[in-house]
């Protein structure tokens, strides 16, 4: 079995010399950039929307490396990581996460989010979209605490020791709110991008219900709830402390999550940008069940945990720092402790203007950014191979890409930008692709090369910046700062 963590480690140029064949093979000739992807036959789904977007954008591409880039990165969850089928009549997309043969429901959300825009022109792609909430809604219903799905249900987890309610279909069952938030984030933007409405019947509308219904029992107004989870493990943070419940939370109307979109454990159990994210996916859910399925209860329960939440947002995750004013806490108890850091998973504290939940320009956000982007953040790392910020997942001095993407993506700042596309292109380290992590100081050194979500929205941040700065596309020495 394949793991996550068999992929935490360092990984060199020089070790792996050997692979050169495949869509994830290593380029040594800067001045070669073939095409990493695989052959066409052996894509695993083709999409001609975005294939001409590929073509179009590559146009708009002056720097050679960055266009090779983003032609390998943008379709990698299409030539590699989707399976897509129909299923007693309905579409069914099966997508993992690159490396690891399980679908999670945050990164099938993440993989394809960046082609929605593109499904109106393509009803092949509009269908594959379909398959992946017809299969999240599946996901939901077998268990909605779990984080990570099989296909296959006979397949056995890694982790079927575990010391939680394993159910066979189940690749890993850590509780973490967003698990939960992006299913509803991607039926939304497909509804609102689309105006289909087919993948939204009976089983879709209950996995509604059942969204609530957790987020209700992990507010843990009157129990602890039905969760627990608890690992042997020597990894400090994939194991849940207290009997498998968390460190104690006073109840304040936010929702608790075991588990951070790393896959870390939590230390304060209110993770706050869960907490964001959870207020803005009640929103959108509330539109829908009411819009589509006629189903006001359920819409007003659903506004009525939204506004619970975001009052508690206001009250309790603000802290007043000496060195960044007033800012977002990461975690909070309830009990006035509190952690301040950011993760490079999204949701993250950087992320937040990304999935809709406050304003770029919102002077809160403005002084949080600042903390993030700055070394108070003890997960935010600079050196020689780039700045970003990481987590305890990857282990210290290690940048996540998918944090400078997110720089990118919710930044104002043509510099900035051109920061992040300039280290962006430097961390691929000669492979084509983006990776989990790399060492600040030497990006060779790096952790999962085959890593889909931070691929295809790195081809989001490309697409994005040819529509708000082109002139930044037609760079030729963009590389040279």
């Amino acid at each position: 079995m394949i793991s996550r963590r068999d992929f935490i480690g360092k990984t060199s140029i020089a070790a792996s010399a050997f692979v050169f064949n495949g869509p994830h093979a290593f380029s040594f000739f800067k001045n070669e950039f073939e095409s990493k992807r695989p052959a066409v036959g052996d894509r695993k789904f083709v999409s001609k929307a975005v294939e001409e977007t590929i073509k179009t954008t590559r146009t708009k591409i002056a720097n050679p490396e960055l266009a090779w880039l983003f032609e390998n990165c943008f379709p990698n969850t299409l030539d590699t990581t989707t399976d897509f089928e129909i299923i007693d009549g309905k579409p069914d997309t099966y997508i993992i996460t690159g490396d690891i043969d399980a679908m999670w429901l945050r990164d099938s959300t993440a993989q394809v989010w960046p082609y929605l825009g593109l499904a109106i022109h393509d009803k092949h792609l509009q269908q594959m979209i379909e398959g992946v909430i017809n299969r999240q809604v599946k996901c939901i219903h077998l268990d909605r605490y779990a984080n990570a799905f099989y296909k296959d249900v006979n397949k056995v987890s890694e982790w079927k020791s575990d010391l939680t309610e394993m159910k066979p279909g189940i690749h890993e069952r850590k509780w973490e709110i967003d698990s939960l938030c992006y299913p509803t984030r991607l039926a939304y933007g497909y509804w609102k991008t689309t105006g289909g409405t087919s993948p939204f019947d009976s089983q879709w509308e209950e996995s509604i219900a059942l969204v609530v219904k957790t987020f209700k029992e992990q507010q843990r107004k009157t129990s602890q709830g039905p969760y627990t989870f608890q690992r042997t493990t020597a990894w400090a943070t994939d194991g849940v402390p207290l009997a498998g419940y968390g460190y104690p939370v006073k109840p304040i109307g936010l929702i608790c999550s075991m588990f951070r979109p790393s896959d870390d454990a939590t230390i304060y159990p209110f993770l706050i940008p869960s907490n964001f994210f959870a207020a803005v996916s009640l929103k959108q859910a509330a539109e829908m069940v009411n819009k589509i399925r006629s189903n006001a209860k359920l819409a007003n329960e659903c506004l009525l945990l939204s506004a619970e939440i975001e009052a508690a947002l206001l009250k309790y995750a603000i802290v007043n720092t000496e060195h960044s004013g007033k800012i977002y806490a990461y975690e909070v108890n309830g009990f006035g402790s509190y952690n301040l850091m950011d993760d490079a998973n999204v949701p993250s504290l950087l992320s937040l203007p990304y999935l809709g939940a406050i304003n770029n320009k919102a002077a809160l956000y403005e002084n949080t950014r600042k903390f993030v982007l700055s070394s108070n953040n003890p997960f935010y790392f600079k050196g020689k191979a780039g700045e970003g910020i990481g987590g305890p997942h990857a282990g210290m001095d290690m940048i996540w890409p998918l944090s400078i993407i997110m720089r990118g993506l919710t930044s104002n700042d043509k510099n900035e930008i051109k920061k992040c596309l300039h280290m962006l292109q430097q961390s691929n380290a000669g492979t084509g692709f983006m990776h989990e992590s790399f060492h600040k100081n030497d990006a060779t050194q790096f952790t999962r090369k085959w890593f889909a979500w931070a691929n295809t929205l790195f081809g989001e941040l490309v697409i994005h910046v040819a529509t708000i700065f082109p002139e930044l596309l037609k760079e030729k020495n963009f590389s040279k700062l």
